[in-house]
């Protein structure tokens, strides 16, 4: 099931993975040049179709990470968020609940974190050559899985859409003329996990086959979702309750009932997921291949588990902090409480207050911090209802269209599409191939992201994607030249419908953005190989490839503010509304030149030259009106040295590269903050407060001091208060602005097998990215990444079968979140996985334990730091604890 999720390869659980044996037809049409690139195995080796020539992956002069199906579920990589654990300098990572269900990808330190069409995806993704173009609804499950390559740098020459950093190419397994078989996987384990897999192929002829597949997996989430009230009279601390009521009389200690056992009301970061597939596979000539694929998938999955890391209780809780070493006030707090003054939001002050008892005050403060990173409050719902007026607070004024945000815990995603692959061999040398591929996405999410039963801000989303891609590809084999050139079209429609909630700025969005994608590219890609004319160019090949595309975007964007009077039911919006269009688009020619050169048979080196590109996106995460602005595009060239080397009858493979990119054009991003207006009023209105604005801005860029940022107010330096720059209130914000040149990235990468003895078989990768500091610390990428692992067979004639123990390490880096405060960084860590496993050849079944993250390690994925921001919180989402699972496979 090429589910269309990208992403969702969902390695995931990859279905059990035999090798398919070629057709005699397959065989004939590969060693004549024209057969469409697949996955047959020669020698144990991988043939992979970065090139558009069906190719031994050592052959390939491209930085290139090729791992079957097999090797994925030995490795225990689980889900599509864990393959970057075994790729050098690459991360994939589920998003975090208030992004919806995604999963973002980052290679050689570029990637795309926000799942919001706004933004520019800088690795493309692939299934069956069929492109994807969103990050919404990209952690899916992919059935039938065969191998999954995952390309380094710009691709733009060989795949459909231009890729700035990188591609990911998955590939499924074809249905078999001549192998009548079907297989089922099933696997138990921690948190009630229960998957079932199963698939079914069916030869109708010699020329026509159907493959069948499907999916069913569920797990409990492993973060808890506690009832506060309860969890406070369990600490022994009820007067931290306040008057907050219990969640339900199963976790009350109200009215003499029995205390309950536990706390727990529900969980995040589990999973519910179905999903199908059906290939039919034609071949009426040797010369001809049609192959067409339907496939549905529903997931009805937990939220990501989120955390509440830190709260900024001078903003909450009134606390008033010192300043820090910038001169930032978020500093040591000082131990005064105040409900009013610097930085002190009355609206959470005054929220709050509604459940406090006389003497104890129920503020948003460390009470709502759990000890255990796998446990939050977070409910996802706000509890007041539409309507609700609370006195001296600017969000529940009694607006029928404030409060009342309740979505559940859910993340459901139905997710179906169908494509079609017509190979026709031309002549013996020259292949034609049409692909075709359509897909409908529907997502909703609701997200509350402060950690409390309360409500800070709620994100809610509902997003609706369609789109069709077609490309058509003429391959060409002449002994001492190859060629593909191509033709790409995509077009689509999507749809998103927001609800923000701002408590503690006063503010309710309705928003509908309509977002329309559309992109065409011609490419060109030629090998030459001159030592079939010329002896004395034995063992080189140069390449080379152009591009020329066309990519534009028209954004209809609409961002109402509710200005609506308490018992009016007619919606009135704010004059601070937002409404506009936006066409993004752009024309630009990409080249790739490239050279290797065969030292011997086993050992290849090579070298290339590359530019990339991405357009330019914008900011749809909008705290006040007149945020909204464009960014600035990417673009970049990126140089490759590589080499490819066997040794010791291929008993030792080494594959490692150093590149170079530098950029003509990126957008910068600095993070400050700007004058709150009142968002009740007509006009644009700055409201008072108790800061002052500056100039700020990147220090050490042709930008600083260009932008703005707030201070407390100094009555002694500052003046009396103006209305326009001293005594007002700030609100968090962004500026772009264009970086031309400036740092280079750069880095190195490794990865290893070695087979020193029969069956005893080890991995290991290395990367290391230095991404510099033009723009301030780099953020949210590793500097190094590591993985390491080693299985032997012991075949025991004794038990009919074999047995195979393996242990995988990975280590990543230190990652920094915050350009200026060191202390958010995440340690570097290191996780282990173990597996056992016992086959039988003759009856063709699988047993198999497993256990992930061997050691509990308790470290968190990625951060999000609001709180410098002049927010209330930082967030970050825990890795998943120690897991084990056991697993029954059978072939009939």
């Amino acid at each position: 099931m090429a589910t269309s999720s990208v992403l969702a390869l969902l390695v995931a659980q990859p279905a059990f993975a035999q090798d398919q044996a070629a057709t005699p037809a397959d065989s004939a049409a590969a060693k004549a040049g024209t057969a469409e690139p697949k996955s047959e195995r020669a020698n144990g080796e991988i043939i992979v179709t970065a090139t558009k020539v069906a190719t031994n992956v050592q052959d390939v002069p491209i930085a290139i990470t090729a791992v079957t199906a097999k090797a994925l579920e030995d490795r225990q990589v689980n889900t599509f968020a864990d393959l970057g654990s075994i790729v050098p300098n690459a991360t994939f990572q589920k998003e975090g609940a208030i992004y919806g269900a995604g999963v973002s990808v980052t290679i050689r330190g570029i990637g795309l974190v926000d799942t919001q069409f706004s933004q520019e995806p800088a690795v493309a993704y692939y299934i069956d050559d069929i492109y994807y173009p969103f990050l919404f609804g990209s952690n899916f499950d992919l059935l039938d899985l065969d191998h999954v390559e995952v390309l380094r740098g710009p691709q733009g020459t060989l795949f459909g859409r231009n890729a700035i950093s990188g591609a990911v190419n998955m590939v499924s397994r074809k249905p078999s003329f001549d192998d009548l078989s079907a297989y089922v996987d099933m696997k138990a384990g921690s948190r009630n996990r229960t998957d079932v897999r199963a698939g079914v192929n069916l030869p109708i002829s010699d020329t026509m086959a159907i493959g069948v597949s499907m999916v069913a997996k569920r797990q409990r989430g492993y973060m808890k979702i506690l009832d506060f009230s309860c969890q406070m009279y369990k600490n022994g601390t009820p007067e931290l309750a306040g008057t907050y009521p219990f969640a339900s009389s199963k976790t009350s200690y109200a009215g003499g009932v029995q205390k309950p056992k536990n706390c727990v009301i529900d969980h995040a970061g589990g999973e519910d997921v179905r999903a199908a597939r059906a290939t039919l596979r034609w071949e009426p000539a040797n010369n001809i291949e049609l192959n067409i694929t339907g496939d549905y998938s529903y997931a009805n999955n937990e939220g990501a588990a989120d955390k509440v890391t830190d709260i900024n209780m001078q903003l909450t809780a009134g606390h008033l902090r010192g300043l820090d070493s910038l001169g930032a006030p978020y500093g040591d707090y000082t131990g005064v409480i105040v409900n009013s003054g610097p930085g002190v939001n009355r609206n959470l002050i005054t929220l709050f207050d509604l459940y406090s008892v006389p003497g104890t005050p129920f503020r948003f403060d460390q009470r709502f911090l759990t000890d255990d990173i796998y446990s939050t409050y977070e409910t996802n719902c706000d509890r007041l209802p539409s309507g609700y007026k609370i006195s001296g607070n600017t969000y529940y004024n009694g607006s029928i269209y404030r409060g009342g945000n309740c979505w559940g815990r859910r993340v459901p995603v139905e997710n179906w599409g169908l494509n079609g692959k017509l190979r026709v061999g031309i002549t013996s040398d020259i292949e034609a191939l049409a692909i075709f591929g359509m897909r409908r996405i529907h997502t909703q999410f609701g997200a509350n992201y402060d950690g409390t039963p309360l409500v800070d801000a709620y994100i809610y989303h509902e997003d609706d994607m369609k789109y069709w891609t077609g490309e058509f590809r003429l391959t060409g084999q002449h002994g001492w030249v190859d060629w593909t050139a191509g033709l790409f079209y995509y077009d689509g429609t999507a749809t998103e419908r927001g609800q923000p909630q701002n408590t503690a700025a006063g503010t309710q969005q309705f928003h509908d953005v309509f977002y329309y994608p559309n992109a065409k590219a011609a490419y060109l890609n030629v090998t030459l190989r001159p030592y079939e004319l010329f002896s004395f160019a034995e063992g080189l090949s140069l390449n080379g490839g152009l591009r020329r595309s066309t990519d534009k975007k028209l954004v209809d964007y609409t961002a109402q503010f509710d200005a609506t009077p308490a018992g009016q039911i007619q919606f009135v919006p704010s004059s601070s509304s937002t409404y506009f269009t936006l066409p993004i688009k752009n024309t630009r020619w990409d080249w790739k030149l490239g050279a290797d050169y065969k030292i011997t048979d086993d050992i290849m080196i090579y070298g290339s030259a590359a530019t990339g590109y991405r357009l330019p996106g914008f900011n749809t995460r909008i705290f006040q009106a007149g945020q909204i602005e464009q960014q600035f595009p990417t673009a970049l060239i990126s140089y490759e040295l590589g080499f490819k080397a066997d040794f010791f009858d291929r008993r030792v493979r080494l594959n490692g590269d150093a590149f170079w990119m530098a950029y003509s054009m990126r957008n910068g991003s600095f993070g400050g903050r700007e004058p709150r207006y009142d968002p009740s009023s007509t006009a644009l209105v700055i409201k008072p407060g108790l800061e002052t604005l500056i100039p700020d801005g990147p220090i050490g860029t042709a930008w600083e001091g260009q932008f703005t940022n707030c201070r407390p107010y100094n009555a002694a330096t500052d003046g009396p208060p103006n209305g326009s720059t001293v005594g007002i209130e700030c609100i968090g914000r962004s500026w772009n602005y264009p970086v031309k040149g400036g740092d280079p990235i750069r880095g190195v990468e490794l990865e290893a097998t070695v087979e020193p003895i029969d069956r005893l078989i080890a991995n290991f990768s290395l990367g290391y990215t230095d991404r510099g500091s033009t723009t301030g610390r780099p953020l949210t990428f590793p500097d190094w990444t590591l993985s390491g692992g080693v299985q032997y067979r012991f075949d025991i004639p004794a038990i009919a079968g074999s047995l195979t123990p393996r242990l995988d390490w990975f280590w990543t880096g230190k990652i920094a979140y915050s350009s200026n405060y060191p202390e958010f960084d995440t340690p570097a860590r290191s996780l282990f996985n173990g597996r056992l496993t016992y086959e039988n050849d003759k009856d063709q079944y699988e047993i198999a334990a497993g256990v992930t993250n061997l050691l509990n390690k308790k470290y968190f994925i990625q951060r999000t730091i609001f709180t410098r921001l002049a927010l209330s919180v930082d967030l970050a989402q825990p890795g998943e604890p120690r897991s084990w699972y056991v697993s029954f496979s059978k072939r009939f």
